[in-house]
């Protein structure tokens, strides 16, 4: 496959509000603007923004979600202690997005949620991003550094002039703060936690499946930062898979096959390639069904350990990820 490397700055959609094709293509730092989504008369109601972050350490898990999806604000703070497996939620929906602001542009501004039972505010801050969220049982303020020359994937999925995804997936992100579950603070140990960020803005089709798959460590001395994905973007000419290795982006221009059992979801996943060779093992399964007729999801969202190899075209060299801990996703959209 091949994918265009954009370099430069671009507008991801034109004045009418359809896509700007010089847009479509790859990049290592977020470079288009996105202030045209949720504007105007094109694709009313179907417009999808959101900003996604997810902070791992050896014994948590914290996912913040701030979005809105065009005729609902869906938010989250969720928590996960890894040694005893239990899950904290809490969810913040609302109507026509009520009580959410987002950026028109990625670091153009605060994104927060503002409800009754959640607050959250997302803000660049010199030398990262500031992730705070409160709910009545959590407490979360993270900073996701960003060290110098630390690179991300930025790609551009175009199904039709009038339906596509511009998404950035920043992984490996070094991160400290502060968590506090029940009254009771949790460690952030520096060099063990980090950050990853899942920004979205497009217009999707109304049905959608697809795979994710992330993960954040070390292997070898190495810092590694792990970024596949699948289903949804097959037959556009463009992907979302790379590796970052100490902070260089490895882009992986080729649609992966993704080998699982969704009936046995904590069993092993396979995720292979000419160029990628990789085994997941879960060891928790959030698993969340929705079903109101009109809109439903379906979501298996693993978190365990990524191994195998990457091949590093930029290297010239396979690289190994020995237990890289992450997630891998099966969702199922009618949205």
């Amino acid at each position: 496959m091949f994918e265009r490397e954009l370099t430069g700055p671009a507008s991801l959609t034109l004045p009418s509000g359809y896509l700007n094709r010089d847009a479509v293509g790859f990049m290592r730092t977020p470079l288009l603007t996105t202030d045209g989504i949720g504007r105007g008369r094109v694709g009313a109601g179907r417009n999808k923004r959101w900003e996604y972050w997810a902070v791992t350490t050896p014994s948590h898990v914290v996912a913040v979600v701030v979005s809105d999806i065009g005729y609902a604000g869906v938010n989250g703070l969720w928590v996960l202690d890894r040694g005893t497996q239990e899950a904290i939620n809490q969810d913040a929906i609302t109507p026509l997005g009520a009580g959410v602001h987002l950026p028109g542009t990625l670091g153009r501004g605060f994104a927060t949620v503002d409800t009754s039972t959640l607050k959250v505010q997302i803000e660049e801050v010199p030398g990262g991003t500031r992730i705070r969220a409160r709910s009545g049982r959590i407490e979360v303020d993270v900073l996701a550094r960003r060290p110098e020359g630390h690179e991300c994937l930025g790609v551009v999925v175009p199904w039709t002039d009038r339906l596509f995804q511009y998404t950035v997936k920043d992984v490996a992100r070094p991160a400290t703060g502060s968590l506090r579950v029940d009254g009771v603070d949790h460690t952030l140990p520096a060099g063990e936690t980090w950050a990853t960020l899942d920004h979205g803005r497009g217009r999707w089709p109304r049905r959608v499946h697809w795979n994710w798959g992330a993960g954040s460590g070390r292997t070898d001395g190495r810092v590694l930062g792990l970024q596949v994905g699948g289903q949804w973007t097959v037959g556009t000419g463009s992907c979302e898979n790379a590796l970052l290795v100490d902070g260089r982006l490895h882009k992986v221009s080729e649609e992966l096959t993704w080998a699982y059992d969704v009936e046995q979801p904590l069993a092993p996943w396979r995720v292979t390639g000419e160029t990628v060779d990789l085994t997941f093992v879960p060891e928790y399964d959030k698993h969340t069904v929705t079903d109101l007729r009109l809109i439903s999801s379906h979501t298996h969202q693993c978190f365990g350990t990524w191994s195998g190899r990457v091949l590093a075209t930029e290297l010239g060299e396979w690289v190994r990820l020995a237990d890289v801990f992450g997630w891998a996703e099966d969702v199922r959209q009618l949205w």
